[in-house]
């Protein structure tokens, strides 16, 4: 269920509006145990959702390093690997 949620700091290029959501969508589903909620619960699903994206907006913002960047398609790759060496190759 959270396979969204992904590290979003410092990365090259940053991390997109996009992404932020889907993490911020993702994390407030595991919180609420509701993968789509109830017309009840509709607005306030939502305005957590926008609330928990502006504070990893902030703490994103925020956060400082000395690291280099990541490069997205490097980690990608590398995600594949450890996945390709955990489950196998022809899957």
């Amino acid at each position: 269920m959270c396979r969204n949620i992904k590290t979003l700091f410092n990365f090259e290029p940053p991390a997109t509006e996009l992404e932020i959501r889907d993490a911020s969508l993702q994390f407030v589903r595991k919180l609420s145990g509701f993968s789509v909620p109830s017309k009840a619960n509709e607005a306030a699903f939502e305005r957590a959702v926008e609330e928990v994206a502006a504070s990893a907006r902030n703490l994103i913002g925020s956060l400082v390093t000395n690291a280099e960047p990541r490069n997205r398609e490097v980690e990608a790759e590398r995600a594949r690997a450890r996945s390709a060496m955990r489950f196998g190759a022809g899957q």
